[in-house]
């Protein structure tokens, strides 16, 4: 068994990103909304369960319920898995849940088969994030403190590398089909969610050949899902008493408020408020992922100089000013095609860049124990509520203002909130 700090070790670790962040890019945010939207454009209402829904809304209920299902589960899963000492074994159950449901959407071909689509798309999200929960848990089982922001930062990089390539790759199929033969010019896009169930499901293997089960030799007893339910119970009480994992769990979900709902609602964003094409809306994104490689890699360097409390408060400065200059885009605007890049080069700096130093900021700041996965169950249900906050939030300043412009500013305010909250955190030898 390779030992905690070994480079094959953590390198084994990181490639979990490159393994299922094709799932983050390529599904969620580049080619299946598009391709859910061109399905349902001539459908004012479509049916499901027996009722009948705005396709858009359909789908955005569909999400909200995969993130409440993950928030509810990971923590009793995560509770089990520290007491069994089966971290691996649930990290493989929602990986094969996840990559098989994304395979399964190649089915959804039109609105007869709508249920297919919405279906697996909750059990696709289900295995993307519940995947997370024990992935991010093993940070402080890889590598030791002094480590982390650079692990965590890699494993970023090698996401949104990984997931750049696969969408180079898809969006030639979609947008050449007759080079590769095609005469459905849907079975392009409908071959792409195979490719990333595969991609997912194939380089994870490298990752569960070498991360090791058990680490802490746990022998559990019969009743070990009772006994979960107690770990459970002890690690919310620390959370609770502890006061420096307190306060940046509540400047976490603040700023993770701000953070996600812009990553979900810039594309609907540049095409609804700016009336941008699809082909800026992509290159946008994919401007994201190149320089998010960037950011990722000069702040876990500037933690290591400034601390990263300090680095974070930067990020976070950075995300309010984002709020600002989209407040400022108005599609009448000469090049506002060129603002946007603007924009989303700022957030690809500061993507990578808070979701790594947050992941490791957390995995700094933990107690000595052997809870790993319950507590970043913790950590992961603080940012599903915040998604669903954010989101509501946002959804509701629209329908009061009638323009999504004042919804990117309000979020501001979270960003300035958690921002004055993180500097409450105590500093720590590993966290200055």
């Amino acid at each position: 068994m390779l030992k905690k700090g070994d480079k094959k070790l953590i390198n084994a670790w990181s490639f979990y990103d490159w393994a299922n962040s094709v799932y983050s890019l390529v599904i969620s945010t580049a080619v299946f909304p598009i391709y859910y939207g061109v399905v349902t454009e001539s459908y004012e209402t479509v049916s499901f369960l027996g009722g009948n829904f705005d396709p858009i809304t359909l789908y955005n209920y569909a999400l909200s319920f995969s993130f409440l299902i993950v928030a509810f589960l990971s923590p009793i899963l995560s509770g089990i898995a520290d007491y069994t000492g089966n971290k691996k074994k649930f990290l493989k159950v929602f990986c094969f849940l996840g990559s098989f449901s994304v395979m399964s959407l190649f089915f959804f071909t039109g609105i007869d088969t709508l249920w297919i689509g919405i279906v697996f798309t909750i059990l696709a999200s289900i295995g993307f994030w519940g995947s997370l929960v024990f992935y991010n848990a093993y940070l402080p089982e890889v590598a030791f403190p002094e480590q982390q922001d650079k692990v965590s930062a890699k494993g970023f990089m090698l996401g949104y590398t990984g997931s750049i390539l696969l969408l180079l790759i898809n969006l030639l199929m979609i947008q050449k089909p007759e080079l590769l033969g095609f005469l459905d010019s849907a079975m392009p896009t409908r071959l792409t969610f195979l490719m990333v169930g595969v991609w997912w499901l194939g380089f994870a293997q490298i990752t569960f050949k070498r991360l090791p089960n058990n680490v802490f030799h746990k022998k559990p007893e019969k009743d070990y899902i009772w006994k979960g339910f107690k770990e459970l119970k002890i690690v919310f009480k620390d959370v609770i008493n502890y006061p420096s994992l307190k306060i940046f769990l509540i400047s976490f979900f603040l700023f993770s408020v701000g953070v996600q709902t812009i990553v979900l609602m810039a594309g609907i964003f540049g095409s609804k408020e700016l009336g941008l094409p699809t082909s800026n809306l992509i290159a946008a994104i994919l401007l994201v992922q190149i320089v998010a490689i960037v950011g990722a890699f000069i702040f876990s360097r500037l933690s290591s100089k400034l601390g990263n409390i300090t680095t974070l408060k930067i990020t976070i400065a950075i995300w309010g000013l984002v709020c600002f200059l989209a407040f400022s885009l108005d599609k009448t605007q000469e090049n506002v095609a060129i603002y946007f890049y603007v924009l989303g080069g700022f957030i690809g700096l500061v993507l990578g860049a808070i979701q790594s130093l947050s992941r490791s900021t957390y995995s700094k700041l933990l107690p000595e124990t052997t809870d790993h996965a319950t507590y970043f169950s913790f950590y992961d249900v603080t940012e599903k509520i915040a998604i669903v906050l954010g989101t509501f939030v946002f959804g509701a300043l629209i329908s009061m203002t009638g323009s999504m412009q004042w919804s990117v500013l309000f979020l501001a305010i979270f960003f300035l909130v958690s921002f004055v909250v993180l500097s409450f955190v105590k500093k720590t030898k590993y966290v200055k």
